[in-house]
């Protein structure tokens, strides 16, 4: 279970989710997007095109041979320095992990048809059934892991249907605990609701464990006012991540962040079955978005 905390307008959180959407295509597995803001069709149809190896590797020689073109330009003003061995700005060799991704270009229709996917657009879930609430927890919560219980037990990804190939179902969740979910955390100090998103999560959580699949949530936690919510939605987490945008605060003219757009915050790193969660060695990270890629350093 991945928790996201979204940047103030998520603008960079929401490529952080289609990323993570991409991926699965790319691997063939199953999707389940889940939105109460944007239609998921709309989502998956935003999803960046995949760059293949050697396209990759070109690029990343043209990129290394323009600022090797820069280098011998700012030499000829030193000539003192001119007979010194060069150095290559970027390695020309690169490591590949997983797969990368161009966001200028759209993924194309013809990936989609190798796989399956689901959605769940809260406004036509609930203008579909009729009103429910059970205790501690809103409607749209107990809708949406209805839906999500639904599609890990029909697909077999728990295990019932042991005939069946086995594959991953990757679920994205976009903008929880928003007020477009019926939830009042981010309005209020004292939330109508103040166990339904911790609630919601230890159930997804569980279905999580129970089943071949893994989940993405993106949260608007720089509204949520309420701390000690915060900190038991961390702990219902396995990865917390955090996303600082310098988009309108102090930090966008200091020449220290001149090159980024914006730093990550690893909160809490993965540690299954444990009693306690592993700590980043690594602290200082920052984002940026180049013409193509998205890049964390």
């Amino acid at each position: 279970l991945i928790f996201t905390e979204e940047d103030k307008y998520g603008l960079y959180s929401n490529l952080l989710f289609k990323y993570f959407l991409a991926e699965g295509i790319v691997c063939g597995h199953d999707l389940f997007v889940a939105s109460a803001k944007e239609h998921p069709d709309n989502i998956l149809k935003e999803l960046p095109a995949p760059l293949l190896d050697d396209t990759y590797g070109k690029e990343l020689g043209d990129e290394a041979a323009t600022k090797s073109e820069d280098v011998q330009d700012s030499m000829k003003i030193a000539w003192r320095y001119q007979n010194l061995p060069k150095m290559e700005a970027s390695p020309a060799t690169f490591t590949k992990f997983s797969h990368y991704y161009d966001v200028s270009k759209k993924m194309s229709p013809e990936l989609f048809q190798s796989i399956k996917w689901h959605s769940f657009y809260l406004h036509e879930e609930l203008s579909s059934e009729p009103k429910m609430k059970p205790c501690n927890m809103n409607s749209a919560y107990a809708r949406l892991l209805q839906s999500i219980q639904r599609i890990i037990t029909q697909g077999g990804f728990d295990g019932s249907d042991p005939e069946k190939q086995k594959n991953v179902l990757r679920i994205g969740i976009q903008s929880l605990g928003s007020p477009l979910w019926g939830d009042d955390i981010c309005c209020s100090d004292t939330p109508e609701d103040v166990h339904s998103l911790t609630k919601f999560l230890y159930v997804l959580r569980g279905l999580l464990r129970k089943s071949l699949s893994a989940c993405i949530i993106t949260v608007p936690a720089h509204l949520i006012q309420n701390k000690a919510i915060m900190e038991r939605v961390t702990n219902l987490s396995d990865m917390v991540v955090g996303l600082e945008s310098f988009i309108g605060s102090e930090r966008e003219t200091n020449p220290l962040y001149k090159d980024y757009h914006g730093l990550v915050h690893v909160h809490q790193i993965p540690r299954l079955n444990s009693l306690i969660c592993d700590v980043s060695d690594t602290k200082d990270l920052a984002f940026r978005l180049k013409r193509k890629q998205f890049t964390i350093e």
